[in-house]
């Protein structure tokens, strides 16, 4: 399952359905993944009709996901992942688990890396990315090997390249991504750039 999951995370924070469909109708076919965040207007209704309209297109899932009660509402509309800001308790874990969604919490050391994916974690977010800088992960590689690690927080096109190569597995990237004029202007076909230009400096087709 997580062998499968795209290295690149499109993260969407705020935007209401309308631009959300325009931003995955577009980006559909494209090699990565899609976050909604939680903080995002009438986010339970927008994920149910997202998922319904394009899940088997792309995967979709919720997040700033802090607690377990979250974590059961996005479940129950259907995400194949949900990401959080923090490191999630193992009964979140577990219950990620037993449903079959990724589960990808956030953490800044390495006891909590370790410490997460002890519990079950499937992949864990070094949030902000920016601030422990690419040598985190770097680093982290000499004494525990190669991690499932997802770099998010000040990752750019300018940058992303840096942070695969000093070992990040995945990529999450929100809103350093699209140009807002793109949004605004429903632009599909700038979308869609944007977001292959990115992978390309991934290096991943």
């Amino acid at each position: 399952m997580v062998s499968d999951f795209p290295k690149l995370t499109v993260i969407l924070r705020g935007y209401d359905f309308k631009d959300l469909d325009t931003i995955i109708s577009a980006i559909q076919y494209e090699n990565c993944a899609v976050e909604v965040t939680l903080n995002s207007p009438d986010v339970f209704d927008s994920l149910r009709k997202l998922i319904s309209k394009y899940g088997d297109k792309i995967i979709i899932g919720a997040g700033t996901v802090l607690n377990i009660e979250e974590a059961r509402r996005v479940i129950d509309c259907g995400v194949r992942f949900l990401l959080s800001p923090v490191m999630l308790s193992p009964d979140v874990l577990e219950l990620c688990r037993a449903n079959n969604v990724i589960s990808v919490p956030a953490a800044m050391t390495p006891t909590e890396v370790h410490t997460l994916l002890g519990n079950g974690a499937d992949i864990v977010k070094i949030f902000p990315a920016d601030v422990v800088g690419k040598e985190f992960f770097k680093g982290i590689r000499g004494p525990l090997g190669n991690l499932p690690l997802m770099a998010v927080g000040g990752v750019s096109i300018h940058n992303v390249a840096s942070f695969m190569e000093a070992g990040a597995s995945y990529i999450g990237v929100g809103s350093a991504l699209f140009s807002q004029e793109a949004i605004r202007n429903k632009n599909k076909e700038l979308l869609v750039e944007n977001v292959r230009e990115f992978l390309k400096k991934m290096e991943v087709r």
